[in-house]
């Protein structure tokens, strides 16, 4: 029967809202993994919806994407991927002079693991509600069916979740200072020079480089600046935010990735550092070329 099913020019429609709606699902779950799952329930319901009738069809995929996300939330169902570890395989990584998506603009160094750590002490309606207007500039009357509300009691539920988010984010200038250290760190690698490694190092660092023959992890300050050649190979690498993270990448000649380094600092001293040379892990990754 006409309008059962989607038409050509409604599936490529839909996959020009794909990214879009990825986007949105991995900012309200924290997990690419659920993203995907409800990206692709979002167009199985498309495909079984009397498109005729649909007049706004990325209104109408950003209403099914919220509440499908809305209920991940609700059922304790989302996996949260933020960290660096084999549990957690996938990166989320950007070029820190690259441009920055327009929905993202307004959120600054939070985004990646600081926004989602931010994103975890709203409630599920608030996180959503933050997601959808204040990153996505969605507006509050169309939120407010997904939410069950009027538009009126969503624009207040959004207000208090700005202002719990805004409470949660790091003070400004600690990105700043914290790339600074690294920075210091990488230089120091790259010469040789191991006083000013360990005055960079927390006593108690930690060194997880992943292989292909597995991660490796070395632990203490003296132990990982006797090994931060590969780090220090890195000082000619791209700045990059990696999770949320300072990080760095570094490319071969032929802009194959060569490696992928990721740094936690606290009080002014690194505390971990999480290193990818796996190649086939890398390939994986779908990291940005050189610029």
């Amino acid at each position: 029967m006409p309008g059962t099913h989607p038409t050509d020019s409604i599936a490529e429609a839909f996959e020009s809202q794909r990214d879009r709606l990825k986007a949105v699902a991995y900012r309200v779950l924290g997990s690419h993994a659920d993203a995907e799952d409800v990206v692709q329930e979002a167009w199985l319901r498309l495909s079984r919806q009397e498109t005729d009738t649909i007049h706004n069809l990325g209104g109408w995929l950003t209403t099914v994407v919220g509440r499908l996300s809305l209920d991940v939330l609700r059922s304790g169902r989302a996996r949260p991927e933020v960290s660096l570890d084999d549990r957690s395989p996938e990166f989320t990584v950007t070029l820190d002079d690259a441009p920055t998506p327009d929905e993202l603009v307004a959120l600054g160094d939070s985004v990646g693991l600081a926004l989602l750590t931010v994103l975890d002490s709203l409630r599920p309606d608030e996180r959503l509600a933050f997601v959808l207007h204040d990153v996505f500039a969605v507006p509050f009357a169309e939120i407010a069916p997904i939410l069950g509300r009027s538009a009126d009691a969503t624009k207040m539920l959004t207000s208090r979740a700005r202002r719990k988010a805004r409470a949660a984010r790091r003070p400004e200038g600690a990105g700043r200072h914290q790339r600074e250290v690294v920075r210091a760190f990488l230089a120091a690698a790259g010469e040789g020079r191991f006083d000013e490694l360990l005055r960079v190092l927390h006593p108690e660092v930690t060194f997880t480089v992943h292989t292909p023959d597995g991660p490796f992890v070395t632990i203490g300050a003296t132990e990982v600046a006797t090994r931060a050649r590969l780090a220090g190979s890195a000082a000619r690498g791209h700045a990059a935010t990696v999770n949320g993270l300072p990080g760095v990448i570094s490319w071969h000649e032929d802009g194959t990735p060569l490696s992928l380094l990721a740094f936690t600092v606290a009080d002014g001293r690194i505390t971990d550092i999480t290193a990818v040379v796996d190649p086939a892990r890398l390939a994986r990754l779908d990291l940005p070329r050189p610029v």
